[in-house]
């Protein structure tokens, strides 16, 4: 099974990006049997709606623009028993299920704002998803 793990600015000082998604991958899922195959060579934005740029300065007292993604495809070599979205209990729970999915699957469910950057990855991801 393969990954697509995305790192979106949990970088810590001088830490490269692999690293980062590698350490947020663990922190978030608990998941540490899994090795990278590729990444996107550049980051991915996208520009938030209007309606969820007024939620997010609401909750977090921010003007957020958008995001930039750098976008990583991994190998899981585990069991889905280390799965575990309390992660490895550094940091607050961020998900409430997971499950795997194509590629297809992946992009249908992402927010409409955000398919365009899912489309992409996919797109270069695809060798590696076939």
């Amino acid at each position: 099974m393969v990954i697509v793990w995305r790192e979106q600015g949990g970088i810590d000082g001088n830490e490269v990006p692999r690293d980062a998604a590698i350490r947020e991958l663990r922190e978030e899922t608990g998941v540490t049997s899994a090795e990278v195959l590729a990444e996107v060579p550049h980051w991915l934005t996208y520009d938030f709606p209007p309606n969820v740029r007024e939620s997010l300065n609401h909750r977090w007292g921010a003007d957020w623009k958008g995001q930039a993604q750098k976008w990583f495809l991994l190998k899981f070599n585990g069991k889905e028993e280390e799965v575990n979205l309390l992660g490895d209990g550094t940091e607050k729970p961020e998900f409430g299920e997971w499950s795997w999915l194509s590629p297809e699957e992946v992009i249908d469910r992402a927010v409409d704002f955000k398919k365009p950057v899912y489309k992409e990855v996919m797109a270069a991801f695809s060798p590696y998803l076939h």
